[in-house]
């Protein structure tokens, strides 16, 4: 039992180490964290001063970072919950508490402002929400601090609740409502009293517990206790004492001097009841920090899955996915794990994940890497996206997995042109597939403008050089603004990279400002050329300058595709915006007349080009049809680039997925191509080690690299693909045996995905199988996750969780230290087959000049046919001993590759007779997109 202060201490302090120990713990699951409160107050009244002290001082002794935000007595309403809202949606805040009372000049409503404090962060119990779980017994949420103190204190005692008779003087919100409630929840049999309670000393001593909160100084006597009853005094009130220097002293509720001869244990005031009102605010902080925690550690997502109602044959994919009602983007990044001021919702169904993220979980560790590639496709594709998704389907919707599907945006001409869209297929596809496939969040219109802008720059900077003297051009330059003339921070360090060290632009000597004015870009040595996100035949070549107010200085160049554009392939292969802006500023768009590189920061582009790729910089989150998490971030076409989606959307999601995870991204078209570029390229771009690799084959693409008929959209397929012919497909799989030997190279398990087609024979798909485990695969599983979304590739995630448990002995194909012509010799020899290459003298030349420039440490980007091993698309199956021509080539220095072409690989496809564009329609009554497939 305790009657004085010092005893009470003793208790308090008891609690304070507990919770120091606490903090210490959870410090040792997690390097650097720490528990962070947050403690708002408006205006500075000195009696909330002195409450904010002792909390501070508490959470110092304890172990939590406390910070005591100051705002001013004139704030608003809606600032000052402007602000709680910033609070609640930083992920290092754990506990916020409004100090009221409100200090302020305007009224504010208190009952909103502590409503307005997360439930999750609420560990003042103020809000109403948690304030109804007391109410209904559910102890889930944060208690109130002082109904908690005071229930501790009780128990402290040794007294038993259970079964007591409890008086509670007082109804307030924030004492005697919750206090009663909390002791009835202990068993207790709980009188409330009031302002109109008759016969209150009379109740009052029939009391064994007595809580005391109405803000009456020493109204309850010692009379009114019952013999041997524990007294809670709430109450602080100031009443006059001259003795005492500041003419007043502090008294509870309860006459101490009279109740400590009747009660076993009273709560003096000061002393009492308030500092374990601290001790329980405290508790809870740490509470609020370990659920964060525990929930970061949790080896599996509070994921609900969505239930699939497959229907057979299945219906168009369209129809499909608008079958399925997503979730609200926002209700599946809570699931996976991320915070509010981490989402940006582009309305219901997708939202840009903040590279923040990244920061927050700095020290997580991540789990297993998955790349999914193919076999030598036909024109028809082999579901290479479709089995992406329903392997990720698989792993999350039924083997219980934190799994994510990184996936590249489509490209709108691909959409509009033949292949159609890339958002999966069947049951295994992203939604809403029409917001995937068209514009999704603009990334790559943001592509488009940064390139245009740039080759605006590059065409407005040669007519200026080309029509003005030197004198006029650098005054134009470096123009006077206000009387005062400097050089931007761009071109300073344009200043730096040509060896002239000033500041002042007025101290250059002639020669400099001639050599910082003019770049003296050669027309003919040209490399960046526009973009446009479409297929467009008739801009491979066109003449620009035409218009008389360019003076006749025209000039060939051509369109490519925006997926091609060097400023895609920059963004799909950053590791963060430091490193993204360093790429762009380092571009070569041309040489001089000299031979010398002109860069993107020499025609002061770099701060412009990051402005307006700001929010590209960001993945998007989507969901499959089963409601998983799918990122999608940048879209470099893999023939022409290096075809994957960006190192950022998967270091977010193995941050996310953690350890136990599985992230699965995709690289495109075959292991020629995509995955040799995928572990060459941006393995060794981002540091990240793969664990497994998928083979996605097809029986119909088998068939054709065994000497079936063309494969050719628009057209029907050959009687041979839709009847068993075991004799054609045997003669193929020689295809399949390549790009299983292609992945094993690279020191990775590789699964084998058979994805099932409707005419596939049982025999056939056995004799796949049989081959790919007879040649080197570890696995080799029929999926038919299109007809049965992942509940169809279970076998196939199996296999995947169980390659990536083996250990592994991940290495690149070649050593950067290998020259350019090694490099591509490794490459056509390991990964294609051939035994000669065959160079142009132009390539030879160049080769030379990239090499005396060090590019010949940059990793190797084949641009070649995915339709063929050989750079023959007409040429099927595993040809050997062949020679591969490279007929050109070219540096992407910011991206950080060389580019030798394969034959005629052009950047801008053309619409072919038919496209889909026929098919595509808007229905004006609905609002809904009809013809996507």
């Amino acid at each position: 039992m305790w009657k004085n202060s010092e005893e009470l201490e003793a208790v308090q302090e008891s609690i304070e180490n507990d919770l120091r120990q606490q903090v210490t713990r959870l410090r040792s699951k997690w390097s650097g964290f720490e528990p962070r409160l947050a403690i708002v107050q408006v205006g500075g009244r000195e009696d909330s001063n002195v409450y904010i002290r002792m909390k501070l001082k508490a959470a110092e002794k304890i172990g939590i970072a406390a910070e005591h935000i100051r705002l001013p007595r004139d704030i608003t309403e809606i600032e000052l919950l402007a602000k709680i809202t910033s609070l609640n949606e930083s992920p290092s805040v754990h506990g916020i508490i409004v100090q009221m009372p409100l200090d302020s000049d305007h009224a504010i409503d208190a009952h909103r402002v502590t409503d307005a404090v997360s439930p999750d962060k609420d560990v003042d119990g103020l809000n109403t929400i948690n304030e109804g779980r007391v109410a209904v017994g559910d102890l889930s949420g944060f208690i109130p601090c002082t109904p908690a103190g005071c229930v501790e204190l009780i128990k402290k005692t040794g007294v038993t609740i259970a079964g007591k008779n409890v008086v509670v003087l007082g109804r307030s919100r924030i004492v005697g409502t919750p206090v009663s409630e909390l002791l009835k929840w202990e068993h207790a049999t709980v009188t409330v009293c009031h302002s109109k309670t008759k016969n209150l000393s009379e109740i009052t001593k029939t009391a064994e517990i007595l809580v005391v909160a109405i803000g009456r100084p020493e109204m309850v006597r010692g009379s009114w206790i019952k013999p041997g009853a524990v007294v809670i005094d709430c109450g602080i009130n100031a009443i006059e004492d001259p003795t005492k220097k500041s003419g007043q002293r502090l008294v509870g509720d309860v006459a101490y001097q009279e109740a400590v001869k009747v009660a076993s244990a009273v709560t003096p005031v000061p002393g009492g009841v308030g500092p374990m009102t601290v001790a329980m605010l405290m508790r809870n902080t740490v509470q609020a920090a370990r659920r964060q925690l525990d929930r970061l550690l949790a080896p599996s997502w509070p994921l609900k899955p969505l239930r699939l109602t497959p229907i057979t044959p299945p219906p168009s994919d369209i129809v499909i996915a608008r079958s399925q009602k997503p979730k609200d983007i926002g209700e599946l990044a809570a699931e996976i794990g991320l915070c509010p001021s981490e989402v940006s919702q582009y309305g219901r169904t997708k939202a840009k994940i903040s590279l923040s993220v990244l920061d927050r979980l700095r020290n997580q560790r991540t789990g297993k890497y998955i790349v999914v590639a193919g076999i030598t496709p036909t024109p028809l594709g082999e579901g290479k996206s479709t089995t992406l998704i329903g392997l990720v389907q698989a792993l999350t919707a039924h083997r219980g997995k934190n799994a994510f599907a990184c996936m590249r945006q489509p490209s709108q001409g691909p959409t509009f042109g033949v292949k159609g869209g890339a958002a999966g297929g069947g049951y295994s596809q992203v939604i809403p597939m029409e917001e995937f496939n068209l514009h999704m969040t603009g990334d790559i219109h943001a592509v488009t403008a940064a390139n245009n802008l740039l080759a605006a720059q590059m065409d407005a900077r040669i007519f200026h050089e080309l029509t003005q003297k030197d004198g006029p051009l650098y005054d134009r330059l470096v123009p006077k603004i206000k009387g005062v003339r400097k050089f931007s921070p761009i071109q300073l360090r344009r200043l730096k990279r040509l060896g002239i060290d000033k500041t002042d632009p007025d101290s250059l000597t002639a020669e400099e400002r001639v050599k910082f004015a003019r770049l003296n870009i050669d027309p003919t040595k040209i490399m960046w050329n526009r973009v446009v996100d479409l297929n467009d035949r008739y801009l491979r070549k066109i003449t620009i300058g035409q218009s008389p107010t360019e003076k006749g200085f025209t000039r060939e160049t051509a369109f490519d595709i925006s997926v091609a554009s060097e400023i895609m392939a920059i963004l799909a292969l950053g590791n963060d915006v430091d490193d993204i802006k360093e790429r762009l500023a380092s571009m070569v768009v041309a040489l001089d007349k000299d031979g010398n590189a002109v860069t993107a920061d020499d025609l002061g582009m770099t701060g412009a080009l990051l402005v307006l790729l700001r929010d590209a910089f960001e993945p998007t989150l989507m969901q499959s049809l089963e409601g998983t998490p799918v990122l999608v971030h940048a879209g470099p076409f893999a023939n022409i680039a290096h075809g994957c989606s960006s190192i950022l959307a998967d270091k977010i999601a193995m941050k996310l997925a953690g350890p136990a995870g599985y992230v699965a991204t995709e690289a495109g078209f075959g292991s020629d191509i995509g995955m040799e570029k995928f572990f060459d390229i941006k393995c060794r771009a981002s540091g990240d080690r793969p664990h497994c690799a998928v083979i996605v084959a097809t029986v119909r693409a088998l068939k054709m690299h065994g000497g079936g008929p063309p494969v050719s959209p628009g057209l029907p397929l050959h009687d041979v693909y839709l009847q068993e012919n075991l004799d054609l497909l045997h003669k193929g799989l020689c295809n399949l045996g390549k790009h299983i030997s292609n992945g094993n190279k690279f020191g990775i398990p590789v699964v084998v995905a058979v994805n099932k087609h409707g005419n596939d024979s049982a025999a056939e798909l056995s004799l796949v199988q049989d081959f790919a485990l007879h040649n080197g695969a570890f696995r080799a599983v029929v999926c038919s996750h299109f007809t049965d979304g992942g509940a169809g590739a279970i076998e196939l995630a199996d296999a995947v969780i169980d390659a990536c448990n083996r250990p592994t002995h991940f290495q690149y194909l070649y050593p950067l230290s290998f020259s350019i012509q090694d490099k591509i010799h490794t490459i056509a020899s390991q990964m294609y087959g051939a035994s000669e290459i065959e160079y142009t003298e132009e390539v030879l030349e160049k080769i030379k000049i990239f090499t005396e420039k060090g590019y010949d440490k940059f990793p190797i980007c084949m641009a070649k046919t995915s339709n063929s091993l050989t750079g023959d698309p007409s040429i099927k199956g595993a040809p050997t001993d062949f020679t591969l021509k490279i007929n050109g080539i070219f540096v992407s220095v910011g991206a950080g590759f060389v580019v030798p072409m394969v034959g005629e690989i052009s950047k801008m496809p053309g619409l072919p007779t038919r496209p889909s564009i026929y098919d595509i329609d808007l229905n004006t009554k609905t609002g809904e997109i009809e013809g996507l497939f």
